[in-house]
């Protein structure tokens, strides 16, 4: 399949639960090479579980339906075979890694999921541009992994391994939550650069981070289910009007 024109990804009917408890309910979505589709819902929508099962996580049991990834069922694929396959998730919540460097870590992650042996200088100077266009400190380097960082910190670390890894598609949950205006911006930056040449899914409660990463097509999540879907202006109709229109 040519990547480029290809479906990037494709949900067919799907259903999932936890603990027996049915959270996503017949969902389809298909995700097309550099497209953003921006995913929109209350709390408890399914939003989150939806990112959760694309990376693998086995608490979430898919009951029905389908994922394909380039094609691929993704149901075949462990969690590192979809991250070494070019799929990439930025945690709402990012772990805390102590004792374990930010650098070291970068260097392990990209090392580990592309497969190659990288020369150390071409690694410093990637992870230089990289650093410079999020406008991070080389001390930055220094540090354990999420270890008594900000919330901004935290965000803008899981944008430079965004970054440096490089994904085909990436799956963005709340990003934008806990940032000030500046530290927003600055992963909008990194966000539209990393999908520049490839696909994104944004999960976001707000219109703003949308004003900043332009998405090509939002969906609005109730029940487990896309009840809407539309352009840019669905967003902001959503603003406005909250969800209670939406009910089906």
């Amino acid at each position: 399949m040519n990547e480029e024109k290809g479906n990037l990804l494709e949900i067919s009917n799907l259903h999932v639960s936890v603990d027996d408890t049915p959270i996503i309910q017949g969902l389809d979505l298909v995700v097309k090479f550099g497209e953003i589709h921006a995913i929109m819902g209350r709390n408890g929508s399914g939003k989150s579980t939806l990112a959760n099962v694309l990376m693998g996580h086995p608490a979430y049991e898919i009951t029905k339906g389908e994922i394909y990834f380039f094609g691929k069922n993704l149901s075949e694929l462990s969690v590192d075979e979809r991250a070494k396959a070019g799929m990439f998730l930025s945690f709402q919540y990012p772990m805390t890694i102590p004792g374990v460097q930010v650098g070291n870590f970068l260097r392990k992650s990209v090392s580990a999921v592309s497969g190659n042996k990288i020369s150390a200088k071409e690694f410093r100077t990637d992870l230089k541009e990289k650093m410079t266009q999020l406008q991070i400190d080389r001390a930055f380097l220094s540090r354990y992994v999420n270890d008594g960082f900000s919330g901004g910190e935290k965000k803008r670390m899981e944008i430079l391994q965004m970054l440096m890894l490089n994904p085909k598609l990436a799956i963005l949950d709340e990003t934008d939550s806990g940032l000030d205006i500046d530290a927003l911006r600055l992963v909008s930056e990194g966000i539209n650069l990393a999908t520049k040449n490839a696909g994104c899914i944004l999960i976001t409660h707000y219109q703003r981070l949308l004003d900043l990463v332009k998405p090509d097509i939002v969906h609005i999540m109730i029940d487990g289910r896309i009840v809407k879907t539309g352009g840019a202006d669905l967003a902001i109709d959503v603003e406005n009007k909250g969800y209670d229109w939406l009910e089906v």
